[in-house]
Protein backbone atom coordinates (compact mmCIF):
# COMPACT_ATOMS: atom_id res chain seq x y z
CA UNK A 1 0.00 0.00 0.00
CA UNK A 2 1.40 3.26 -1.36
CA UNK A 3 1.70 6.12 1.85
CA UNK A 4 -0.11 9.12 0.78
CA UNK A 5 1.99 11.90 0.23
CA UNK A 6 1.29 15.39 1.65
CA UNK A 7 1.49 17.92 -0.59
CA UNK A 8 3.08 21.48 0.26
CA UNK A 9 2.19 24.65 -0.87
CA UNK A 10 4.71 25.51 -3.97
CA UNK A 11 6.03 29.06 -5.15
CA UNK A 12 3.21 29.69 -7.07
CA UNK A 13 0.73 29.05 -3.85
CA UNK A 14 3.12 31.21 -2.52
CA UNK A 15 3.10 34.12 -4.87
CA UNK A 16 -1.06 33.88 -5.49
CA UNK A 17 -1.18 34.48 -1.17
CA UNK A 18 1.18 37.53 -1.36
CA UNK A 19 -0.72 38.48 -4.46
CA UNK A 20 -3.98 38.20 -2.71
CA UNK A 21 -2.61 39.64 0.82
CA UNK A 22 -1.60 42.99 -1.18
CA UNK A 23 -4.69 43.40 -2.86
CA UNK A 24 -6.54 43.18 0.65
CA UNK A 25 -3.76 46.57 1.86
CA UNK A 26 -4.82 47.84 -1.08
CA UNK A 27 -8.20 47.97 -0.48
CA UNK A 28 -7.95 49.31 2.99
CA UNK A 29 -7.62 52.95 2.04
CA UNK A 30 -7.22 54.39 5.60
CA UNK A 31 -4.57 51.91 5.97
CA UNK A 32 -2.82 52.20 2.91
CA UNK A 33 -2.59 56.29 3.09
CA UNK A 34 -2.04 56.97 6.52
CA UNK A 35 1.36 55.38 7.22
CA UNK A 36 2.82 57.07 4.04
CA UNK A 37 0.81 60.09 3.98
CA UNK A 38 1.25 60.98 7.74
CA UNK A 39 5.17 60.57 7.67
CA UNK A 40 5.40 62.97 3.96
CA UNK A 41 3.36 65.94 6.10
CA UNK A 42 5.14 65.88 9.36
CA UNK A 43 8.43 65.92 7.16
CA UNK A 44 6.72 69.17 5.18
CA UNK A 45 6.19 70.72 8.01
CA UNK A 46 9.57 70.31 9.85
CA UNK A 47 12.03 70.44 6.72
CA UNK A 48 11.59 74.13 6.11
CA UNK A 49 13.66 74.93 9.05
CA UNK A 50 15.39 71.80 9.57
CA UNK A 51 16.91 71.63 6.67
CA UNK A 52 19.07 74.97 7.48
CA UNK A 53 20.36 73.91 10.93
CA UNK A 54 23.64 71.97 11.58
CA UNK A 55 23.76 70.11 14.67
CA UNK A 56 26.83 67.30 14.14
CA UNK A 57 29.22 66.62 11.63
CA UNK A 58 27.71 69.16 9.01
CA UNK A 59 24.66 66.92 9.26
CA UNK A 60 20.94 69.22 9.62
CA UNK A 61 17.87 68.36 12.05
CA UNK A 62 16.06 67.17 9.46
CA UNK A 63 18.56 64.23 8.28
CA UNK A 64 19.88 63.48 11.98
CA UNK A 65 16.53 64.05 13.78
CA UNK A 66 13.22 64.42 11.63
CA UNK A 67 14.41 61.68 9.03
CA UNK A 68 14.94 59.24 11.81
CA UNK A 69 11.80 59.74 13.41
CA UNK A 70 9.42 59.43 9.86
CA UNK A 71 11.10 56.11 9.03
CA UNK A 72 9.68 54.90 12.54
CA UNK A 73 6.66 56.59 12.19
CA UNK A 74 6.09 54.46 9.00
CA UNK A 75 7.36 50.82 10.58
CA UNK A 76 5.86 51.85 13.55
CA UNK A 77 2.16 52.89 11.83
CA UNK A 78 2.00 49.02 9.67
CA UNK A 79 3.70 46.95 12.01
CA UNK A 80 1.51 47.82 14.89
CA UNK A 81 -1.86 48.68 13.50
CA UNK A 82 -2.04 47.61 10.00
CA UNK A 83 -1.13 44.12 10.27
CA UNK A 84 -2.13 43.13 13.41
CA UNK A 85 -5.86 44.38 12.22
CA UNK A 86 -5.64 41.99 9.14
CA UNK A 87 -4.68 38.69 11.32
CA UNK A 88 -7.62 39.41 13.94
CA UNK A 89 -10.05 39.41 10.83
CA UNK A 90 -8.42 36.91 9.84
CA UNK A 91 -8.71 35.04 12.77
CA UNK A 92 -12.46 36.16 13.67
CA UNK A 93 -14.13 34.93 10.29
CA UNK A 94 -12.31 31.77 10.69
CA UNK A 95 -9.82 32.00 7.61
CA UNK A 96 -7.02 31.03 10.01
CA UNK A 97 -8.73 27.95 11.28
CA UNK A 98 -9.92 26.48 7.75
CA UNK A 99 -6.45 27.01 6.33
CA UNK A 100 -5.15 24.77 9.38
CA UNK A 101 -6.92 21.72 7.75
CA UNK A 102 -5.53 22.43 3.97
CA UNK A 103 -2.25 22.14 3.06
CA UNK A 104 -1.65 25.40 3.87
CA UNK A 105 -0.69 26.45 6.74
CA UNK A 106 -2.60 29.77 8.78
CA UNK A 107 1.44 30.76 8.78
CA UNK A 108 1.58 31.63 5.26
CA UNK A 109 -1.48 33.94 6.03
CA UNK A 110 1.56 35.61 8.46
CA UNK A 111 4.26 35.42 5.85
CA UNK A 112 2.18 36.72 3.27
CA UNK A 113 1.39 39.56 5.78
CA UNK A 114 4.58 40.45 6.45
CA UNK A 115 5.98 40.63 2.62
CA UNK A 116 3.42 42.50 2.03
CA UNK A 117 3.49 45.05 5.43
CA UNK A 118 7.51 44.76 4.54
CA UNK A 119 6.83 45.92 0.69
CA UNK A 120 4.37 48.80 1.96
CA UNK A 121 6.93 49.82 4.91
CA UNK A 122 10.26 50.44 2.06
CA UNK A 123 8.14 51.89 -0.29
CA UNK A 124 6.37 54.73 2.66
CA UNK A 125 10.15 55.01 3.26
CA UNK A 126 11.20 55.49 0.09
CA UNK A 127 8.45 57.98 -0.54
CA UNK A 128 9.97 59.98 2.75
CA UNK A 129 13.55 59.67 1.48
CA UNK A 130 13.19 60.73 -1.85
CA UNK A 131 11.00 63.78 -1.35
CA UNK A 132 13.63 64.46 1.52
CA UNK A 133 16.44 64.27 -0.77
CA UNK A 134 14.70 65.60 -3.54
CA UNK A 135 12.79 68.93 -1.99
CA UNK A 136 14.85 69.65 1.02
CA UNK A 137 18.84 69.06 0.46
CA UNK A 138 18.72 65.99 2.39
CA UNK A 139 21.74 63.19 2.27
CA UNK A 140 22.24 60.41 2.94
CA UNK A 141 23.44 58.50 6.38
CA UNK A 142 27.01 59.04 7.00
CA UNK A 143 26.96 55.55 7.55
CA UNK A 144 24.57 53.50 5.56
CA UNK A 145 25.82 49.68 6.27
CA UNK A 146 25.06 50.69 10.13
CA UNK A 147 21.36 52.46 8.73
CA UNK A 148 20.52 49.52 6.72
CA UNK A 149 21.21 46.89 9.57
CA UNK A 150 19.45 49.35 12.28
CA UNK A 151 16.09 49.62 10.20
CA UNK A 152 16.25 45.97 9.47
CA UNK A 153 16.23 45.74 13.40
CA UNK A 154 13.60 48.57 13.57
CA UNK A 155 11.45 46.61 11.18
CA UNK A 156 11.86 43.22 13.24
CA UNK A 157 11.32 44.92 16.61
CA UNK A 158 8.41 46.68 15.08
CA UNK A 159 6.54 43.59 13.68
CA UNK A 160 7.33 41.37 16.81
CA UNK A 161 5.57 44.32 19.02
CA UNK A 162 2.59 43.86 16.26
CA UNK A 163 2.97 40.22 17.24
CA UNK A 164 2.07 40.37 20.36
CA UNK A 165 -1.23 43.04 19.57
CA UNK A 166 -2.88 40.63 17.04
CA UNK A 167 -2.15 37.55 19.54
CA UNK A 168 -4.42 39.68 22.44
CA UNK A 169 -7.02 41.19 19.80
CA UNK A 170 -9.98 39.47 19.92
CA UNK A 171 -11.28 41.42 17.11
CA UNK A 172 -10.18 43.74 14.34
CA UNK A 173 -11.44 46.98 16.14
CA UNK A 174 -9.57 45.87 19.09
CA UNK A 175 -6.13 44.96 17.13
CA UNK A 176 -6.57 49.10 15.80
CA UNK A 177 -7.26 50.59 19.29
CA UNK A 178 -4.86 48.48 20.94
CA UNK A 179 -2.00 49.53 18.24
CA UNK A 180 -2.67 52.62 18.35
CA UNK A 181 -2.33 53.07 21.81
CA UNK A 182 1.38 50.73 21.64
CA UNK A 183 1.90 52.98 18.86
CA UNK A 184 1.49 56.50 21.13
CA UNK A 185 2.82 55.02 23.62
CA UNK A 186 6.17 53.90 22.71
CA UNK A 187 6.26 57.47 20.52
CA UNK A 188 5.96 59.47 23.86
CA UNK A 189 8.47 57.93 25.03
CA UNK A 190 10.77 57.94 22.34
CA UNK A 191 10.63 61.39 20.74
CA UNK A 192 7.13 61.32 18.67
CA UNK A 193 6.22 64.35 20.36
CA UNK A 194 9.23 66.65 20.61
CA UNK A 195 12.92 66.35 21.87
CA UNK A 196 13.73 63.47 24.18
CA UNK A 197 15.74 66.07 26.07
CA UNK A 198 12.21 67.63 27.55
CA UNK A 199 10.97 64.55 28.93
CA UNK A 200 12.11 63.63 32.35
CA UNK A 201 15.36 61.83 32.79
CA UNK A 202 14.11 58.27 33.82
CA UNK A 203 11.50 57.98 31.09
CA UNK A 204 13.91 59.07 28.08
CA UNK A 205 16.22 56.77 29.32
CA UNK A 206 13.61 54.05 29.13
CA UNK A 207 12.52 55.51 26.10
CA UNK A 208 16.19 54.55 24.50
CA UNK A 209 15.76 51.22 24.88
CA UNK A 210 12.08 50.74 24.23
CA UNK A 211 11.23 49.80 20.27
CA UNK A 212 10.43 53.36 19.04
CA UNK A 213 12.87 55.33 21.22
CA UNK A 214 15.24 53.19 20.20
CA UNK A 215 14.58 53.44 16.37
CA UNK A 216 14.94 56.77 16.12
CA UNK A 217 17.95 57.22 18.05
CA UNK A 218 19.93 54.46 16.55
CA UNK A 219 18.95 55.33 12.81
CA UNK A 220 20.16 59.29 13.95
CA UNK A 221 23.59 57.95 15.00
CA UNK A 222 23.80 56.04 11.46
CA UNK A 223 22.80 59.25 9.38
CA UNK A 224 25.30 61.56 11.92
CA UNK A 225 28.01 58.81 11.72
CA UNK A 226 28.19 57.99 15.61
CA UNK A 227 28.34 55.26 17.43
CA UNK A 228 24.96 54.01 17.86
CA UNK A 229 24.28 53.43 21.86
CA UNK A 230 24.29 49.48 22.76
CA UNK A 231 20.71 50.19 24.58
CA UNK A 232 19.26 51.27 21.22
CA UNK A 233 20.45 47.44 20.03
CA UNK A 234 20.05 45.28 22.92
CA UNK A 235 16.48 46.93 23.22
CA UNK A 236 15.26 46.40 19.61
CA UNK A 237 17.20 42.62 19.73
CA UNK A 238 14.88 42.12 22.65
CA UNK A 239 11.90 43.44 21.40
CA UNK A 240 12.29 41.14 18.53
CA UNK A 241 13.22 38.50 20.88
CA UNK A 242 10.23 38.80 23.52
CA UNK A 243 7.68 39.50 20.85
CA UNK A 244 8.45 36.23 19.28
CA UNK A 245 8.43 34.39 22.66
CA UNK A 246 4.81 36.25 23.40
CA UNK A 247 3.58 35.64 20.17
CA UNK A 248 4.35 32.09 19.74
CA UNK A 249 2.33 31.21 23.62
CA UNK A 250 -0.69 33.29 23.56
CA UNK A 251 -1.27 33.46 19.51
CA UNK A 252 -4.32 31.53 18.62
CA UNK A 253 -5.19 30.42 15.11
CA UNK A 254 -9.02 30.63 16.31
CA UNK A 255 -11.12 32.53 18.75
CA UNK A 256 -11.35 29.06 20.81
Amino acid sequence: MTASRTHRPGATAWLMLVRCEAKMVMRDTAGLIVPVGLPLLILAMSASTASTETVVNERTVLEVFVLPLVIAIVVATIGLVNMPSFLAYYRLSGILRRLSVTPASPAMMLVGQVVVGAVQTLLGVGAALLAAFSFFGARPPVDPFAAVGVFALVMGAMYAVGMIVAAIAPTPNAAVAIGLVAFFALGACGGLFGSPDALPDPVAQVGGWLPFGASVEALSAAWAGTAIAPANLIGLAAAIGVGAAVAATVFRWDRS
